[in-house]
């Protein structure tokens, strides 16, 4: 029979091994609470629009930019964030960025009209571009082996779950206590990380560089000119003038932006990156994925609110089953990924999309949560579950370690200009199918049943959009990603 001396000896953990395992625990608790905190904003803001709306006064195209200033401007300068982590260390850049984040997010709280905040959501998204690629980049210098696919299922499983769980929150913020607190409540969380920091994650080494402010500015501008073109050709057609001096001047920018990093001698985006198929193939799937699922969001939370009839909350709530199979998918995916390797699980995980987005495409106004919005949602979470872990695994294990950064941060720009770019070209769907739908509809004022109708015809054509952007998603898994064993 054991002694209770003996059976202490053995409960204890050997030296160092529970103080190694804390800090491992620690260093990806604050890399994940950053990316948590920026996927959050890309839709906590969403519920609260209406409130934002008519407490400062803002303009139906205003409030749509106040999404868009935050996704393009953090899309467009993830580039740069991802070059500054290799120049000037990634845990100095990680640091600036989330105390950047943190204090537009006091500002954001604090604003008192549109230009206020539209600001002030730019300045968030500047700091996401800052502390964004570092983030991913802090995970493949900090971990190895295991050790790297479990933090990385995590870290997928906060980017993909983010979202809803925005929507979530940003319905309880505003309906307990006001729209200001869905920015304040970045700040207690952004203070800590900031803290944290520097204690726990070790600075990587900094590499000899500069930065290609060119190509930053000419890519970011050129994202903004296209987006703008699709808004205003949603609200004012195709042969506006300024429809089509925006599309023209992304046009002239982007292909100058191409040129510029085929010259420069340190691009922002080294194009050798997509030299290997199956690495290209996952930059594509994540940018036409996110550029299908943002908008559902969007349109998603409208038909709720606006046809159903939920508060803020309800319609919060409405997505916590999405984001519950969300979760349990990434959770899975680590065991899965022995076995069928990367391919088939983003195959699979695409065609979920798929399915689910032609599923919502058949909504109308008589659906109702259960019947019509809910089994599109486990599909899309299921889906989204598989997808991003994978997707991550094909990109970051085949690039060397001096160019995780790189690699990282056009990894997320893929995520988040997809959002906004899709975001854009499903607005200009639905406005163009909801002004469709109101010319059959007989003069004089409509009644709130044919509102609804007009609604709900738009945002079906957005839908089948969005699942036109899945297809080619799951035709890019198909066809352009290799099987490779995980």
């Amino acid at each position: 029979m054991s002694t209770p001396s003996a059976a202490r000896t053995r409960a204890t953990p050997s030296p160092g091994a529970s103080p190694h395992l804390l800090h491992s625990n620690l260093v990806l608790a604050v890399i994940v609470g950053c990316q948590l905190m920026i996927g959050l904003d890309t839709s906590i803001v969403t519920i609260a629009l209406p409130d934002i709306q008519h407490g400062l006064h803002i303009s139906a195209s205003g409030l749509a930019w106040i999404q868009n200033a935050y996704m393009l401007t953090f899309g467009g300068l993830l580039l740069l964030g991802g070059r500054a982590g290799d120049i000037l260390g990634r845990r100095r850049v990680f640091v600036a960025g989330v105390a950047v984040f943190t204090t537009a997010s006091l500002l954001g709280g604090f604003a008192t009209a549109g230009w206020w905040l539209l600001a002030a959501r730019a300045l968030q998204g500047l700091g996401a571009a800052i502390a964004g690629p570092s983030a991913l980049a802090l995970i493949a210098t900090s971990f190895e082996g295991t050790a790297r696919v479990r933090a990385l299922s995590i870290f997928s499983a906060v980017t993909g779950a983010g979202g809803a769980i925005g929507m979530l929150a940003g319905g309880a913020l505003t309906d307990w206590v006001s729209w200001q607190w869905v920015f304040f409540v970045n700040v207690p969380l952004g203070v800590l990380l900031s803290v944290l920091a520097p204690r726990f994650i070790r600075e990587t080494e900094r590499r000899p560089g500069r930065f290609d402010l060119a190509g930053a500015l000419t890519s970011t501008v050129g994202m903004l000119a296209l987006v703008y073109g699709f808004i205003r050709a949603g609200s004012d057609g195709w042969r506006d003038g300024r429809t089509l001096i925006s599309f023209a001047l992304a046009a002239v920018l982007l292909a100058l932006f191409l040129a510029i990093e085929t010259r420069v001698r340190q691009p922002i985006v080294p194009l050798h990156l997509f030299a290997d198929r199956s690495r290209a193939g996952a930059f594509l799937n994540m940018l036409l994925l996110c550029a299908g699922m943002f908008g559902m969001f969007y349109f998603l939370t409208q038909f709720l609110q606006d046809v159903l009839g939920f508060g803020p909350l309800q319609a919060g709530a409405a997505f916590l089953p999405m984001v519950l199979m969300q979760f349990a998918c990434v959770r899975t995916v680590p065991r899965l990924l022995p076995r069928f390797g990367a391919k088939p699980i983003a195959v699979t995980g695409a065609a979920l999309v798929t399915v689910g987005l032609l599923w919502l495409a058949q909504i109308s106004d008589g659906s109702g949560y259960a019947a019509s919005a809910l089994g599109p949602m486990l599909l899309m979470g299921m889906g989204g579950g598989l997808s991003i872990m994978p997707l991550n695994l094909i990109i970051l294990s085949s690039v060397p370690p001096q160019e995780s950064g790189a690699a990282s941060g056009l990894a997320q720009t893929m995520i988040w200009a997809g959002g906004g770019l899709g975001s854009a070209v499903l607005v200009t769907v639905f406005g163009t199918a909801s002004r469709h739908a109101a010319e059959h509809l007989p003069a004089g004022a409509r009644s709130l049943a044919q509102e609804h109708h007009v609604l709900t015809q738009g945002m079906a054509s957005a839908f089948t959009a969005s699942a036109i952007f899945a297809v080619c998603a799951l035709a890019v898994s198909l066809f352009a990603i290799r099987s490779k064993p995980a």
